[in-house]
Order: C-alpha cells, then sequence, then structure tokens
C-alpha cells in the first residue's frame, strides 16, 4: 500500500503537491520578542518590494532576477483595488494568481500589499467608479470647505465598498493559497493626509465635537474633548483615531475570512520631533501615536516604518521606536540606495520579523532621490552580503532572535565605534579596518583601507548562552572582551559554521592572524561563534 501511495503521489502534477495546506502564518510575542510563524516555525522576511505599478504579470517578471541576486526569500507586491473590481461588483483576480504561479515557480513567499483607500494617502489605486463620484464616495474637507485630494475616513459607503472588494481578495487566497505562499498582508498603504490633518465636513466636525471614544481613554489615560485631550495634536489625534478604526474594520472584515497577520505602514515624521499635523501624513501610525492605533485597530497585528531618512542616527531612533513589546519590529519598505543596505543588521539584530527594500525590479522605475538612481551590480551586493549571511540560517536565526538577547548596528555616518554589553562581555564594533593589524601602524605604511570612506558595515549578535555568541556581519571589526575589564577574560575559541537540523555544525577554527587584531568580518557571508571564557 505504501508503495502504490508513493507511485500516485509521483504521478500528481507539481501544482497538486504545492497546494498541501500549512499551518496558517501568525505572529507570536514572547517576553518582548516576536517571530514570525511560518509553516509552524520561526522565520525571517529577507525581501524585496516591487515597484508601486509593477502588479501586473509583464513587469512582475522583472522582479525575480533582482530578488535572487540579492538572495532574497520574499517579495512584495501590491494589489490594486481598481485591477481587483474596475466594474463595481465584477471581480479580476487574476493577477492574484499569477502572483502566486509565479512566487512559487521562484520559490518566494509573498506579502501581499492592498492598494485601496489609501496609497501614499492618495486614492489613485481606487477604480474609476470611486474616484468620479464624489456623493457616494466623500473626499474630505479642508478648513476652507473645499474638496481635499483624499479620501474621508467618514465615508460609510467607501468603507463597505472597500472591505467587499478585500474579502474578495482574502477569500481568494483562503481558496487558492493553502500552502501559504502569501505569509503577511498590509490593508491600505502609508494612510493619512497631508496638509489638511482631518476631514472638516459638517460630519467630521460633529464628531470632533464629542468626548473622545471610551477605549482611547482608557488606553491613554487622557480624558474630556479631542480638545481638551490633545491639545494641538487634537486634529492630527482625531484622524488617527478614525483611520486606525476605518483600516481595522477591513483587516477585521478579511482575516475572518482567512486570519493571516496584517500590518499597517507609516509615512515617517521625523524621529524625535512633535510633527506639524499640517506636514505630517495625519492619521498614518507614525511613532508618537502607535498608541491610538493600538486601541483603534486591535486586528492589526503591527505597525511598522517605511524609512528613506538618510541620516543613520534618524534611522536608529525609528528601528528603536518601533520596536516595542506590544509591537513585531518589521522594515516594510527602505530605501534602495546603497547606504541603506547596512541598516539590515540593525534591524534584524533587534529582532526584527522582516527587512524589504523598495523598488526591487528590473522595470525601468526608480525613485531617488528618495532611493537609488540605478541597480548597479555593485549595489546590489551590499544587500545580498547580510541576506546571504542571514538567510544561510534563516530559520535558525529567527529561532534564535526570537528566544535570546541579540544586538545589531550599521556603521553610522560619521564611522564612531558602537558596542554594547551582552551577559558579562562587551562587544565593539570598528569600521574601516584591514584585517590584519593596527590604524595606527604607521610603519606598515599602509594605505586606508577602501571601505573606510564608504556608508557600509554592520553586525548581528546573537547571544546563546552566557559565554557563547552567534556572530554575521560584513565591512566590522569585533572586539569582544570582559565587561568588567577583568585581564582574565578571553576569547576561547571562534568557528565558521552553520546550522544543520536545528544544530551547530563547524566548518573551521579561526585562529592565528584571522583573530589576533579582532574578528574581522569583509567581502563575504561568513557566520561564526564565539565562545568567550576565563582563566583562573
Amino acid at each position: 500500500m505504501k508503495l502504490l501511495t508513493s507511485l500516485l503521489l509521483a504521478t500528481l502534477p507539481c501544482a497538486a503537491l504545492a497546494q498541501q495546506p500549512t499551518p496558517i502564518p501568525h505572529i507570536l510575542s514572547k517576553n518582548g520578542r516576536h517571530a514570525l510563524i511560518v509553516d509552524g516555525a520561526p522565520f525571517t522576511i529577507l525581501g524585496g518590494q516591487v515597484n508601486n505599478s509593477s502588479n501586473y504579470a509583464e513587469p512582475l517578471k522583472t522582479a525575480w532576477d533582482v530578488l535572487d541576486r540579492v538572495h532574497a526569500n520574499t517579495v512584495e507586491v501590491p494589489i490594486a483595488w481598481q485591477q481587483v473590481e474596475p466594474v463595481e461588483g465584477k471581480f479580476d483576480l487574476s493577477f492574484l494568481q499569477t502572483l502566486l504561479d509565479q512566487a512559487r515557480a521562484h520559490d518566494k513567499r509573498v506579502v501581499l500589499l492592498w492598494f485601496g483607500t489609501w496609497k501614499n494617502t492618495s486614492f489613485a489605486y481606487t477604480p474609476d467608479w470611486v474616484k468620479l463620484d464624489n456623493a457616494r464616495f466623500p473626499r474630505m474637507k479642508n478648513r476652507q470647505g473645499a474638496d481635499h485630494g483624499v479620501l474621508s475616513a467618514h465615508g460609510a459607503a467607501t468603507l463597505a465598498a472597500d472591505t467587499r472588494a478585500f474579502v474578495k481578495v482574502m477569500e481568494y487566497l483562503r481558496d487558492h493559497d493553502r500552502q501559504n505562499t502569501v505569509i503577511l498582508v498590509q490593508p491600505e498603504n502609508e494612510t493619512g493626509s497631508y496638509r489638511s490633518p482631518r476631514d472638516y465636513s459638517p460630519a467630521a466636525n460633529a464628531l470632533f465635537a464629542k468626548q473622545i471614544p471610551a477605549a482611547l481613554a482608557k488606553a491613554t489615560g487622557k480624558r474630556g474633548s479631542w480638545s481638551e485631550a490633545f491639545g494641538a495634536q487634537a486634529d492630527r489625534a482625531f484622524n488617527t483615531w478614525y483611520v486606525a478604526a476605518y483600516v481595522d474594520a477591513i483587516a477585521a472584515a478579511g482575516k475572518a475570512v482567512k486570519p493571516l497577520p496584517m500590518y499597517v505602514n507609516a509615512a515617517l515624521a521625523g524621529p524625535s520631533n512633535v510633527p506639524d499635523p499640517d506636514g505630517v501624513a495625519s492619521g498614518g501610525p507614525q511613532q508618537d501615536v502607535l498608541d491610538i492605533w493600538k486601541a483603534a485597530a486591535p486586528h492589526i497585528d503591527f505597525a511598522a516604518p517605511d524609512i528613506y531618512d538618510r541620516t543613520s542616527a534618524n534611522v536608529v531612533q525609528y528601528l528603536d521606536k518601533y520596536n516595542r513589546p506590544d509591537n513585531a519590529l518589521m522594515v516594510p519598505e527602505i530605501g534602495n540606495a546603497r547606504e541603506f543596505h547596512r541598516y539590515a543588521y540593525a534591524a534584524l539584530g533587534r529582532g526584527a520579523i522582516g527587512y524589504a527594500p523598495f523598488g526591487l525590479d528590473a522595470s525601468g522605475y526608480f525613485n531617488y532621490p528618495l532611493g537609488a538612481r540605478d541597480l548597479a551590480a555593485a549595489d546590489l551586493d551590499r544587500l545580498a552580503l547580510p541576506y546571504a549571511a542571514i538567510g544561510s540560517i534563516m530559520r535558525d536565526w529567527a529561532r534564535i532572535a526570537f528566544e535570546h538577547p541579540t544586538w545589531g548596528v550599521a556603521k553610522p555616518d560619521d564611522g564612531t565605534a558602537q558596542s554594547t554589553t551582552l551577559g558579562g562581555w562587551k562587544i565593539t564594533a570598528n569600521w574601516g579596518e584591514w584585517q590584519f593589524g593596527m590604524k595606527d601602524w604607521t610603519w606598515l605604511k599602509s594605505e586606508p583601507a577602501p571601505w573606510g570612506k564608504e556608508p557600509v558595515g554592520g553586525v548581528a549578535v546573537a547571544q546563546l548562552s552566557a559565554d557563547e555568541f552567534l556572530v554575521l556581519g560584513d565591512h566590522v571589526r569585533l572586539n569582544f572582551g570582559p565587561a568588567d575589564g577583568s585581564p582574565t577574560g578571553l576569547i576561547v575559541r571562534i568557528e565558521e559554521g552553520a546550522f544543520r537540523d536545528g544544530k551547530w555544525v563547524m566548518s573551521r577554527v579561526w585562529n592565528g592572524d584571522q583573530t589576533d587584531y579582532g574578528i574581522n568580518l569583509i567581502d563575504r557571508p561568513q557566520v561564526l561563534k564565539v565562545t568567550m571564557g576565563r582563566y583562573r
């Protein structure tokens, strides 16, 4: 019987085998850490997002070679309301099937981006019949009572129509993606509005005059009217609540069909300032209004930053502010220019469940100056390094980062050394050094390391036990030493290797010149296990 079953399975088409059901992905949180569970085990998204209009069969084909070059395991792809429901009540899910087929053929998982009521605060991806019916699908009103170019979060008909189309997408995934090629869904994109912090229509003004909702009062400890509770940020807080509740209603309806994890992304304000309500995407999940989003949108698993800030100190602040015990860290969009790729280490070293630069396809569009002027091979290689290293132990890294302390850092703009303490050991990262010798060895008359002035370099470290550490990085020199300065602490052993069936397997021991001047990871994907100790 077993032989007959095997023969029958061997004759089944690959598509039939591919559709074997797997557990629904979900976010697992414990002790302030988070994991994305895919196929029953932690998974790290090493992703790339295609351009906004690459959500058609032909331009999508240009993504796969780029994603393969950087060793990505996941693609982020939009699907637009306008292509799903071009005629009201008539649905076309053909692109979704194309996406599933292409992703499976190229061994990639999918993060699906729903472009509906909001896409970069615009309604450009809504169907024509929505754009042209302002009475049924009302735009916001500005302070002067004129139409603003953003759909109102108070449009009941808009919400109902958007939800209906999104549910059709989720029904298709339920029925045609039992293997869960799609592992994560983003309902809407960069919600909110610029230049008008809320809707000033009569209906919205009536709501604004009321007391803040009880759930928001409970979550924030604030009381009274919107103006009394939030002062100068009242208009923005009001819009944030109603936008978040709108998106939550869509997410709840979709999860009722297929409970995939869902997240929202933020068009960011500055990392430290209190934003000007007229100058920020008011209503979006920026870091200073996450508590409002948490209260208004319980069906959203986490909020995430879209990072296009080229200042390293600002990037670090964004990562830290979205890395919360109640919010899994993910970077679903970041610039694709060379200097951004070092932040993969900073994100994943903070336990991020995923990372994905924008614009990783060869369709011919580049969002410079936010991102790169082009996809030069040498620049893509800067992303390929961390992706190859982490990808070689992806499941193991995801599991370890969920269970153990981690640290990640990218070379800062000023090139200063970065350090942390894990357990009883201080770890310091230095930049721009050769593998041999010291910078102050002038007698060697060596030229500076060519990467010393470049915005490259990073490292991620996981503490496996009191004295054992997993290390990966590039263009970095690491030094380990006793945190208390004791002279008896030292590196006992440095192994290069990988994991097999969840167990560390050593391929060689680093020693001698390789370790006399620090642990130098330069231009290739390598994974190390460092063992520290003290002599008596």
